[in-house]
């Protein structure tokens, strides 16, 4: 590469980390004339990479929208992130960007290093999905996600603080067995070493993530990832817990219910749920607002919230206006 090439793609690179750049600033960090800086800027811009310039003492030069998408640079964790994106559309099967998803994919990866490469398809064998959709409560870090991705298929095991709900952090000694995407949120699947049992972990809330290069071997009585996670969110950290049947077999049960929402089982032509909240009347008006009849096993408090709630919309229906007759006197 000559020093000029060298130097444009500098200067390029530089253009897409920030705004605005002053004139001045990008020939320091570029160690050259400012006569040279404009040259490369008239250079860039014959390439097709729309750069405007603010005249004045105070001036500079920033890369704005331009009418084609010329080339981008990437540094590694910005073409892991592009290339997962990519994959997510592709793989799950979104609406309408199946194909340019794919297209642009193979684009990306026809070039990446394979170091690079490596790191996408560690991520990709270590993810199953559970389907929902939840908020992101905190920023997701990539390096963190390829980390464990590479020691789940390594495998080896790792050392991470974790920080629970209630803001309490403590420190985690695990084999990884696999990512679960739920959403917008990632859950690592993993044996912990210290309390003997499996565990489920939020990856926004992991950090200061360190493989231990100590291989582990494999259990084979490993339960489902996506299903335990699944059951986690459902009904596993709960002051209250439930048991209904559904009058509906599970196919259609499934179309109902959220695999995060509650655990669906088949009960002949009728589906088991279960079911967990902190308030039994948020379960009330989950089961009030389903179109299949159910009948409650458990808990008998259950019952009496939804009686209670019951009440409640008979009154605010019987207090409800009756539009008046047309013609009538107001």
């Amino acid at each position: 590469m000559s020093e000029t090439t060298g130097r444009l793609l500098r200067l390029l690179s530089l253009l897409q980390a920030r705004p605005a750049w002053a004139g001045e600033e990008l020939a320091q960090r570029l160690e050259v004339t400012d006569r040279t800086l404009r040259r490369d800027i008239t250079r860039l811009r014959e390439l097709g990479y729309p750069v405007e310039a603010t005249p004045g003492r105070y001036g500079g030069y920033r890369l704005v929208a331009g009418g084609a998408i010329p080339p981008l640079l990437l540094d590694e964790d910005e073409a892991v992130a592009v290339a997962w994106g990519l994959r997510t559309p592709a793989a799950w099967a979104l609406p309408g960007f199946e194909d340019p998803a794919v297209m642009a994919l193979a684009k990306i990866e026809q070039v990446l290093p394979a170091r690079v490469q490596e790191r996408i398809r560690a991520l990709s064998d270590a993810t199953v999905r559970v389907g929902t959709q939840f908020p992101s409560e905190g920023r997701l870090d990539v390096g963190t996600l390829v980390a464990v991705a590479r020691a789940r298929q390594t495998p080896e095991r790792l050392r991470f603080v974790y920080r629970d709900g209630s803001g309490r952090e403590s420190e985690r000694h695990v084999e990884p067995y696999q990512l679960v995407h739920a959403g917008r949120r990632w859950y690592l699947f993993a044996w912990d070493r210290d309390r003997e049992d499996w565990r489920s972990f939020r990856v926004d809330r992991m950090s200061a993530v360190q493989p231990t290069g100590m291989r582990f071997q494999r259990r084979e009585d490993a339960p489902d990832a996506a299903t335990f996670v699944a059951e986690g969110l459902a009904v596993g950290v709960y002051s209250y817990r439930a048991r209904v049947v559904l009058h509906c077999p599970i196919d259609e049960a499934r179309r109902l219910v959220s695999p995060t929402a509650a655990v669906l089982e088949e009960d002949g032509d009728r589906t088991l749920m279960r079911i967990g909240a902190d308030d039994l009347d948020w379960i009330a008006r989950y089961l009030a607002g389903m179109p299949v009849r159910f009948t409650v096993l458990e808990p008998s408090e259950l019952v009496e919230a939804i009686c209670d709630l019951a009440e409640r919309l008979r009154a605010d229906a019987a207090q409800a206006v009756t539009p008046a007759e047309p013609g009538s006197a107001p």
